[in-house]
Order: C-alpha cells, then sequence, then structure tokens
C-alpha cells in the first residue's frame, strides 16, 4: 500500500494473536518492524517464521522495559515512523468487590500505562521528523461495557481517551492517532473466551457461540488479519488525514453479556 514500504514499524505483543498478524501484514506490505513481547517462546517463534522481523523480549508494564526496547528499535531500525500499542492484558473476571489491587493495578499497567510508556518513547523522535501514526488497540467491549471485567474495560476506556488526546495534541506536529477496535477475535484466546462462557452457564460450545455472535449485528468472528490490515491502511497514505478516530473492527458489536 502506498507510503507503507518505507515505514520503520513497532508493534507491542507480537509474538503472537492480533499483534503477529499485525506486524506480517506489514511486513508484506514492505515496512521494516520490529516487535516486542513479553514471552520468550513466542518472541522467538514469531522472529523465525519472520526471517525480515527484528524484536526484543519486553514487558510494557514495566517502564525500564520499554525504554531499552525502544532504544533498541530506534537504533535497529534507524528511526520510527508508526507506533502500534497492542500489547494487553485480560485482567481478572470477577464482581468489582472482589478484583484484588494486585489485578487491578497490573491490569491498569499493561493496557494503559503501557501504551503512554510506549508513547511518551517514540513522540520525540516523531514530533523530530515532524510524522508519525500511532494506533492504540483497544476493544468493542469499551463502547458496550463488559460486568465482571472492569479493570479490562476501565484500561481500555482509558485508551480511547489517551487517543482523544494526544490526536489535538500531536496533530500539529503531523502525528496521527487513532484507536481500532476489535471485535470476537477468531483465535485460541477468543474461542477459549467463547467455550468458558459456555462452561459457565451449561452450554455446548456452538450453543455459546451462537450467543456470543448474536451481540454482533453482522454475527461473525474477526481474523486477526483483519486488525493488521487496517493498519497498515491507517499508516499508508490513504489514511493521511484519519485521527483521533475510533475504528471498530467487529461486525457491529451491539452488546456483550
Amino acid at each position: 500500500m502506498s507510503g507503507v514500504s518505507s515505514q520503520r514499524v513497532v508493534v507491542t505483543a507480537g509474538g503472537s494473536g492480533i499483534g503477529r498478524a499485525t506486524a506480517e501484514c506489514f511486513l508484506a506490505a514492505g515496512a521494516r518492524v520490529y516487535i516486542c513481547d513479553n514471552q520468550q517462546g513466542m518472541l522467538d517463534a514469531a522472529l523465525r517464521a519472520n526471517p525480515k522481523l527484528l524484536g526484543s523480549l519486553a514487558d510494557v508494564g514495566k517502564p525500564g522495559d520499554v525504554e531499552r526496547m525502544m532504544k533498541d528499535a530506534l537504533k535497529k531500525l534507524g528511526g520510527i515512523d508508526v507506533l502500534v500499542n497492542n500489547a494487553g492484558i485480560g485482567g481478572p473476571k470477577a464482581a468489582v468487590e472482589d478484583v484484588s489491587y494486585e489485578d487491578w493495578d497490573r491490569t491498569i499497567a499493561v493496557n494503559l500505562s503501557g501504551m503512554f510508556y510506549c508513547i511518551k518513547q517514540v513522540v520525540p523522535e516523531m514530533k523530530a521528523q515532524k510524522s508519525g501514526c500511532i494506533m492504540n488497540i483497544a476493544t468493542a467491549s469499551a463502547r458496550v461495557g463488559l460486568p465482571m471485567r472492569s479493570p479490562y474495560v476501565a484500561s481500555k476506556v482509558g485508551v480511547l481517551g489517551l487517543t482523544y488526546t494526544l490526536a489535538r495534541e500531536l496533530g500539529p506536529h503531523n502525528i496521527r492517532v487513532n484507536s481500532i477496535l476489535p471485535g470476537a477475535i477468531d483465535n485460541p484466546r477468543g474461542r477459549a473466551l467463547v467455550k468458558r462462557h459456555g462452561e459457565e452457564h451449561g452450554l455446548s460450545f456452538e450453543e455459546a457461540e451462537q450467543e456470543f455472535l448474536g451481540f454482533v449485528s453482522m454475527r461473525t468472528w474477526i481474523e486477526p488479519s483483519e486488525i493488521g490490515d487496517t493498519a497498515v491502511f491507517l499508516a499508508s497514505r490513504a489514511g493521511r488525514h484519519i485521527s483521533g478516530q475510533n475504528l471498530g473492527v467487529c461486525g457491529n458489536f451491539e452488546w456483550e453479556a
């Protein structure tokens, strides 16, 4: 896609799932890509499968890890044009009064603070070159809420606020900031969530799947590569004036039970 082949891209949590799919979409478009992951096995597998891919081990919930990782990415890429803030955890499933302080803090640290840590590191470089594209991966749940998942949803709603604010703050420097809101991702993690829902309510997987997708207008799962394709589009010349937006790649998530 026009304008992507010369870009230098960082994708967090790029060892598996949406992150790896996004990294591979950018590679296919000709970009140079650097990933991080907090699991050595996932990182190694992604690097082996994609010889042109660069990367290192890092936990984005730890500022020191992010500083080290971004320094390495800048050195190896020679700059950063695109940041895809993908790293996130599901957090606990519990009534709000039963959520531990530790689980709350860890979920916020990874899902929201981790994005801030990464953005803080790349913005000086983007300001100096007078261009940049930042994409924050949120969730369709941020629009509808999700009982028993307060740390996760609160962190992702925070991501939307961060996106709105930074789009205004950084726009004069020709730096664009958007959020992508995935729906039901068709990967082992997504299907495990549906399976667990079925087990909790005495439903077969097929019944749980039908109930789950009944809240999606298009009654569809989302392929991880769809998120990657959207990220490549936003980073391309075609997306050069898109900023401050929340793009739902979800088949229209109406509600979530």
